[in-house]
Order: C-alpha cells, then sequence, then structure tokens
C-alpha cells in the first residue's frame, strides 16, 4: 500500500536478484500473480478477511481457487493459501473461518492440487493465555474453542498453523520484564529458562499451546 510503488515485475526481480525464496500476498492481486509466473518463488498467498464470510458458500469457495489459484497453478508455486488473518475469537468473523478453511480445502482437492500446497489461517500470539515459561503455553479460555476445531482441521490435513510472531508488540507491553537485548537477538547467554531470544519463546509457547490441544 502506497505510492511510486515499482512494478509488480521489478518487485519480483527484485527478491530474485537478493535470493529470498519466498514470499506472502495478503490478497489475490492478478498483476502479481501474473509477475510470479515461473519465479519458482514460494508464495503464500491469502484470503482476505472481508472476503471470509463469502467463502463460507462452496461455490463461491471453488470461484475462488478457479481463478486466483488453478489458473495459475502450473506455473506459480503456491505454498500455503492463508484464509484468513489474525481473526479473533470475539471478531464477528470468527465462525466463519473454519466453513472457509473446509469449503477452500474441498476446491483445492476437487482441482486436484492437494499435493502441491496446504490450507492453512494465520493467528497471532494474542490468542495465547499464558506464554512463559514457554513450555507452559496455552491457549487463552476464549481462544481455545476457537482454535481448537481448527487445528483438528489442520492435523487431518497435515497442515502447519500459520503464526504471526511479533517480538515488538510483546517487548513494548511488558518492559518491565522483558530486556531489550533479549527481544532484539542480542542477549549473552540464556534466561533462567533456557531461552536466548524473545522470537523463540514465542514460538515455542505456540508449540506448546498446540500440543495442549491436539
Amino acid at each position: 500500500n502506497g505510492n511510486n510503488l515499482p512494478t509488480k515485475q521489478a518487485v519480483v526481480d527484485l527478491y530474485k536478484s537478493n535470493r529470498i525464496g519466498k514470499i506472502r500476498l495478503y490478497y489475490p492481486d492478478e498483476g502479481v500473480l501474473q509477475a510470479l509466473r515461473g519465479s519458482n518463488l514460494e508464495v503464500i498467498l491469502g484470503v482476505p478477511n472481508d472476503q471470509l464470510q463469502s467463502l463460507t458458500n462452496a461455490g463461491a469457495a471453488t470461484n475462488w481457487v478457479n481463478k486466483y489459484v488453478k489458473a495459475y497453478s502450473q506455473n506459480v508455486k503456491f505454498k500455503y493459501i492463508a484464509v484468513g488473518n489474525e481473526i479473533h475469537p470475539g471478531d464477528s468473523l470468527a465462525g466463519s473461518v473454519l466453513p472457509a478453511l473446509e469449503n477452500i480445502q474441498k476446491a483445492i482437492s476437487a482441482a486436484n492440487l492437494q499435493g502441491q500446497m496446504k490450507v492453512s489461517t494465520a493467528i497471532d500470539t494474542t490468542l495465547l493465555g499464558n506464554s512463559y515459561p514457554p513450555k507452559d503455553g496455552v491457549f487463552s479460555s476464549s481462544a481455545s474453542s476457537y482454535i481448537r476445531p481448527i487445528v483438528n482441521f489442520l492435523a487431518r490435513n497435515g497442515a502447519p498453523l500459520l503464526a504471526n510472531v511479533y517480538p515488538y508488540f510483546a517487548y513494548v507491553n511488558n518492559q518491565q520484564s522483558i530486556g531489550l537485548d533479549y527481544a532484539l537477538f542480542t542477549k549473552h547467554g540464556n534466561n533462567e529458562v533456557g531461552y536466548q531470544n524473545l522470537f523463540d519463546a514465542l514460538l515455542d509457547s505456540l508449540y506448546a499451546a498446540l500440543e495442549k490441544v491436539g
């Protein structure tokens, strides 16, 4: 989002010249998808939140997959379809995430593309009720009933949960107990529970929370 942006092809070329092998699109932009043809970049393609509710209709999900995924799948390397980004349990769209996931998965399978890509959703770490020490990571009581059926869906389909991990927000909201060096990967040695940086600790707390919901 901005002005005076480089062309879509120039961005793809910039990625390739810097040996960046992965790109995330938060919504399907057909100009970008065209530029990605033959690039060999691994793509996370997002279903924007404002389209989630419409994709609870199976026909709409099939049309979305046919238009934005199947049409480009011959020479665009889709790795994940991210169905929604950072939907929280209390959001009006929370009930749309699982049906949209299921419908996109069925449409991917109907297009015979299930071997090429996985269907998931992206969460942030505010869904955790506890994140420290990481081994005690657990989803909050309000998030647990929301995330559990989503995790069951992902496990059935061999797909990962996508996580947006923000050490900045964890640090800025808890500066009394989190050192800046710990947040910036510059801490020397490990803390009392064996971690050298906040990113790894947040990631492991998510792993622990996922284990607790199966």
